[in-house]
């Protein structure tokens, strides 16, 4: 091998998932984007193949003490990876960090602005972190730095028309012959028998309010410990504090009922103690500059003349004006991250790496586009170069012109989507995938619409005063019986507008979005839509057995694994694991149950069956007229048994909408249905948007992808910028009257897009 071979990433005999054992030699130190339609095995090359055998080799460099503690990576299944370079992933998973994580924490640009307020705000209260609500010299000590106090809600809690015995302290930590409940029952202070409500006021003092060490049972008996403590006392030392996200099922629809959260009173939602509220810089706290708009901030730092600390007014400056650049300039650096969208934690994930000192590493982005308004688009393409020109390689999975036009180098992945995917069907510069005969290059070269003759609207729904959020008392009116595309730049108020009024104004309203579907990890396609019953009775009908034989979490199931196929492992404070069930191969049914078929097909088949091969398979109506509603939606490439936890936010959409067709009558609301989506699905996505409205249905589609908004019967453009710029519609009417008369960002991009 010579020298040269060291800037190519070699990939030999790739077969993870549905990849067709594929050879490719990838540059490094380059923009490198991968396309292909849904389904094609982009993520099974770039994620499951070479981000996921970096991960593990980077993780065995780590001792076996260390390596215990990490996630556990399988082997991909390729032949040879050589010249892999460090990775990092930067994905759409929603940021965590629980209550204390915001905006300015997990960027690192609070931590330059506390540098900065220890230097030269007056009167200065100490070090930087004195300047942070983390820590105990800056946190309100109302709230610790929460912004929030939690109380218990004492009629929530106790039933005074019940004893102990009867369940009278209404949390199932706390119910009858749990080892807490007998901390009271059998403490000797009380009869358990006697209602809560004719207690003296002593004795409820004790029951709820005795803090602990204050009283000895006369029983001698405390379950929970050696000291007596009343019942809130003990809630608010042990639960309090928690997020509601922490606990599950009962446990947490009771702690939500019980508990009762309100705004500090004493920091007034800062998080802040007072003294560090009262040192400004330019009679500003540093509180005031975390609720600021970042675009705001960016420009008071930029107008800061401190010679001292000029470089950090310098880099503080240039990393404010980063997550301008990256569309996230509405956003404050007192928001909670629990709150940002996948796209805008992939983007903030973005300005941090930028930051970063690391070089030859290898970047790996899924669609990063998401979310983004054709404005941002071009700013996101030089942020992704400026990590390129740093010495790094960076893979984009991306479907988006705009960035495929900026690639040094790209592979396409296909023909198709599932069985027929999982191929490179070409490799080389945009021009060239342009005039290849793929299906990308085929939706590249494609001529955009034009004359596209627009529907009527015959009545509408009037919205007046919408004031949620960043809009400004917005009057605006949705017609009925015709496609609207709600628009603007990315925090403009186009979900506030959307999501916060119409169903207000229009009862009965459907809402489709991305949202995770609740549901355990045993949920699929097939559950979701409801397709699994008719399977499991036609199985029992046709096989004269039991239908609990073809049911994963009845007498069908694994025994090993409960009929999920995988194991779970749970690591705690990190992400758990996943392996295959050795007991059934991962395929959720007993022996018994897989011995049993219909013309050579077992239940267990049927999982792993393809919607498309499923079309081919069954004749039942109601399973057929499911299937075809998956593959309306394009996603024929699923398998019916995938779990709902491994789709993305698009695909998790589409799925909801498959489960909506056929049911026309109260408006849709489809909340960015592009996302995901390969320009050829998208034309199929507009034309099964079209049958809805032809069959009845009213559509409100937020959306900024230009194929669609071109497709609208009618457009609502909200702007003219995001946050506080924002908030006011700057346009309605037809796609024409845009282009001929439209002022903002969307009308000037669409005009470059069709004329």
């Amino acid at each position: 091998m010579g020298g040269s071979s060291h800037n190519m990433i070699r990939v030999r005999g790739a077969r993870q998932n549905s990849l067709k054992n594929i050879d490719v030699d990838i540059p490094k130190h380059q923009l490198v984007v991968v396309t292909g339609v849904s389904g094609s095995g982009k993520s099974s090359l770039v994620f499951d193949t070479i981000a996921a055998e970096s991960a593990r080799q980077l993780s065995e460099t780590f001792s076996a003490f260390v390596q215990s503690r990490m996630p556990s990576y399988a082997h991909p299944d390729v032949d040879l990876l050589e010249n892999l370079s460090a990775v990092i992933v930067v994905d759409q998973k929603r940021l965590s960090g629980g209550p204390r994580s915001t905006v300015g924490t997990i960027s690192d640009i609070g931590a330059r602005l506390r540098l900065l307020y220890s230097r030269i705000a007056q009167p200065a209260v100490g070090y930087s972190n004195a300047y942070g609500f983390n820590d105990p010299a800056g946190m309100c000590p109302g709230c610790e730095g929460l912004g929030v106090t939690a109380r218990v809600v004492e009629a929530a809690l106790i039933d005074d028309t019940k004893s102990l015995d009867d369940g009278a302290i209404d949390f199932p930590m706390f119910a009858p012959g749990q080892w807490m409940w007998k901390a009271y029952a059998k403490s000797g202070f009380f009869d358990p028998a006697m209602k809560i409500g004719d207690y003296t006021p002593e004795q409820r003092r004790i029951l709820l309010y005795a803090p602990a060490g204050e009283l000895h049972a006369p029983a001698g008996i405390d379950a929970v410990g050696s000291t007596y403590e009343g019942v809130i006392s003990r809630f608010n030392r042990i639960y309090l504090r928690r997020e509601p996200e922490s606990f599950k099922g009962a446990q947490r629809a009771a702690f939500e009922r019980i508990v009762s959260r309100g705004t500090c009173p004493d920091c007034g939602g800062t998080r802040l103690s007072e003294a560090v509220r009262g040192s400004m810089i330019g009679g500003l706290s540093i509180a005031d500059c975390n609720a600021m708009q970042i675009s705001d901030l960016a420009t008071l730092v930029a107008g800061l003349d401190v010679p001292a600390v000029a470089p950090l007014i310098d880099s503080l400056r240039v990393h404010l004006q980063r997550m301008v650049t990256v569309g996230l300039g509405y956003l404050s650096l007192d928001r909670a991250t629990s709150t940002l969208s996948g796209g805008e934690a992939q983007r903030i994930k973005i300005v941090r790496h930028l930051g970063s000192a690391l070089a030859d590493m290898l970047y790996v982005f899924d669609e990063p586009t998401v979310g983004l308004h054709a404005r941002d688009v071009a700013a996101l393409g030089a942020l992704l170069c400026e990590l390129r020109d740093r010495g790094n390689s960076v893979l984009v999975v991306e479907h988006d012109p705009d960035i495929m036009a900026i690639a040094d180098h790209l592979i396409d992945m296909g023909p198709g989507a599932g069985a027929i995917g999982g191929a490179i069907v070409y490799q080389g510069d945009y021009p060239g995938l342009r005039k290849a005969g793929t299906v990308t290059g085929r939706g590249l070269a494609q001529p955009r619409p034009s004359g596209r003759e627009r529907r009527a609207p015959h009545c509408w729904v009037t919205i007046t005063g919408a004031s949620t959020h960043n809009l400004r008392d917005v009057d605006t009116r949705i017609p009925r019986g015709v496609m609207t595309v709600v628009t603007g730049v990315a925090g403009s108020g186009k979900s506030s507008l959307i999501l916060g009024h119409l169903p207000q104004a229009e009862p009965g309203t459907v809402v489709i979005d991305q949202r995770p579907i609740r549901g355990s990890r045993r949920s699929n396609p097939a559950t979701f839509t409801g397709m699994l019953d008719p399977i499991r009775r036609l199985f029992a009908k046709t096989t004269g057995t039991p239908i609990g034989l073809f049911t994963a979490n009845s007498t069908g199931g694994c025994t090993e694994c409960d009929g999920n196929g995988v194991i779970y492992t749970d690591l705690a404070f990190m992400d758990g694991v996943l392996a295959p069930c050795e007991a059934c191969g991962g395929r959720r049914f007993t022996p018994e149950s897989q011995a049993i078929t219909i013309d050579g097909v077992s239940i267990a088949d049927v999982y792993e069956m393809s919607v498309d091969d499923a079309l081919d398979w069954f004749d039942s109506r109601p399973i057929v007229r499911v299937l075809m509603g998956l593959r309306d939606v394009g996603l024929e490439y699923l398998t019916l048994g995938q779990p709902l936890t491994s789709l993305s936010g698009g695909e998790r959409q589409r799925l909801k909408l498959a489960t909506h067709l056929g049911t026309p009558g109260h408006p849709i609301v489809l909340d960015e249905p592009t996302t995901g989506l390969h320009v050829a699905d998208t034309a199929r996505l507009i034309a099964l948007l079209d049958r809805l409205v032809d069959s009845g249905s009213t559509l409100v589609v937020i959306e900024h992808n230009l194929d669609v908004i071109a497709a609208a019967d009618w457009i609502i453009d909200l702007g003219p910028d995001a946050g506080h710029h924002g908030g006011r519609v700057v346009f309605e009417g037809t796609p024409e009257k845009m282009i001929d008369h439209g002022t903002g960002h969307t009308a000037t991009h669409l005009r470059r897009y069709l004329l």
